[in-house]
């Protein structure tokens, strides 16, 4: 009987060291594959941190999706602005194409202005354009400047570039002789820095005339996600790629949509987008000096809203106000510029203020309205489609269009010498997240917990 015990437990001694080895096998393998999913900057060395309780914590996990989403939906929304790009812009100037588009032309012939597109684009429909799961999203400038400013941030190990990593950049990655895709005062910035000038003085109003131009508003806005609950330091961030072709107004509204950007990271999950969004604008609004016309554009906009006016009477509102009667500053009219400054900062600001309201937080809807608006119709529209993306992610921007989409994306249609011509979303967005670590351990002194894969952002608020 003795002898039969000892073997026994031998034998469930062994057992147990056998069950012990396996779980723990088990469990490395759980643990190195829980590690695989969070991703790492290998240039940052992540520090230890002790939250003290009153920072706003927010998922790095979640972030990915949000800046995949944020990328889609930009691109969705830039190439469906494309299609009534500069169609209407009122009957001042020298292009005079009439009335306004209005929401029955959606899913109609485009009536572009004479001679802006090839002969085959003329009978294109107003409608959503896609690109399909196998297809590559083509880069343009709503959003390959964008790509260039996080590729400089991430490769220079900086959260703050300065004017000769901003040259440098652009020379290398922006063609020169041939076709560039860039316009107004991007085109006058590089020609300076050709020169051998350095921002900010490329938006010097003595030396680019089109400091007042939309550009700097499609270039920057993605600083807002670097930079999460903390527009302050957004705006810091973004203020020297800002006034790489933007000063005054154009810089104000440039500051206004990085605000935006920064805020949504913190968008308040009992509320809807359209309540979030409404919010954020106001917060943001503090970036617009009150004497400037940014800010009465704005004022104007709103008070029009809140009384319940359909989006086209805001719209033929702020035409009338700004474009015909000059109001608050606004004289745009009076420079006698191509297109009557179709695409000026100002006027596209307060188009893009009215599809920003007027599409509730809705993506299809809100790109809809932007691309029916007016003026530079591709640019707001990009603006808004990113933002809203970021905020419900790809998921939910897939499920807005019931459909899935291609993640690649051609930097290489318009921009030059990256490693990747052809990237995706996803590669994108994680570089997305190691800028906003090094920004959130290094400038706003947070924490980055890796085991549970979020942020912890100290706030001065």
């Amino acid at each position: 009987m003795k002898k039969d015990f000892i073997n026994l437990k031998k034998f469930n001694m062994k057992k147990l060291v056998l069950i012990s080895f396996l779980i723990l096998i088990f469990s490395c393998n759980v643990e190195k594959k829980m590690d695989n999913n969070i991703i790492k900057d290998p240039n940052l060395v992540y520090n230890e941190y002790s939250p003290n309780g009153d920072e706003i914590i927010i998922s790095r996990a979640d972030y990915i999706n949000k800046l995949e989403g944020f990328w889609l939906a930009q691109c969705i929304a830039n190439w469906t602005g494309l299609v009534t790009e500069m169609d209407k812009i009122g009957n001042i100037g020298e292009m005079k194409t009439g009335a306004f588009y209005t929401r029955e032309d959606w899913g109609k012939k485009d009536q572009p202005m004479y001679g802006r597109r090839r002969k085959q684009d003329l009978s294109r429909n107003i409608d959503f354009v896609f690109e399909g799961e196998d297809g590559i999203w083509g880069a343009d400038d709503d959003t390959d400047i964008e790509y260039i400013y996080q590729h400089l941030v991430y490769t220079n190990r900086t959260s703050k570039l300065n004017g000769e990593q901003i040259r440098e950049g652009w020379l290398k990655h922006i063609k020169n002789e041939e076709e560039n895709y860039l316009w107004v005062s991007n085109q006058r910035a590089l020609d300076l820095m050709i020169s051998g000038i350095i921002p900010p003085e490329t938006s010097d109003p003595k030396k680019n005339p089109d400091f007042d131009m939309i550009d700097a508003q499609l270039t920057t806005e993605i600083f807002g996600f670097y930079s999460p609950a903390r527009p302050d330091f957004a705006v810091e961030m973004a203020e020297l790629p800002i006034q790489t072709t933007a000063r005054y107004n154009a810089e104000w509204i440039s500051k206004f949509y990085v605000s935006m950007y920064s805020l949504a990271a913190i968008s308040d999950p009992k509320l809807s987008n359209k309540e979030n969004l409404l919010v954020i604008a106001e917060k943001s609004r503090n970036q617009l000096p009150s004497d400037s016309y940014a800010s009465k554009m704005y004022d104007f906009v709103k008070k029009q809203y809140d009384e319940g006016l359909p989006w086209e009477t805001i719209r033929d509102n702020v035409y009338v106000r700004y474009q015909v009667e000059e109001k608050d500053g606004y004289d745009i009219t009076s420079r006698n510029m191509r297109c009557n400054g179709c695409a000026a900062a100002g006027i596209n600001f307060a188009a893009s203020i009215i599809s920003l309201f007027a599409g509730k937080g809705d993506l299809k809807e809100t790109i809809k309205i932007g691309s029916l608006m007016g003026w530079d119709s591709d640019n707001p529209t990009a603006t808004w489609g990113g933002l809203i993306g970021f905020m419900i992610g790809k998921n939910g921007v897939e499920k807005a269009f019931n459909r899935t989409f291609s993640e690649e994306y051609n930097i290489h249609r318009t921009r030059q010498n990256f490693p990747n011509g052809v990237d995706n979303f996803t590669n994108m967005a994680k570089i997305g997240v190691f800028i906003t670590d090094r920004v959130i351990q290094e400038e706003l002194e947070g924490g980055i917990d890796l085991k549970n894969n979020v942020w912890y952002i100290p706030t001065k608020y």
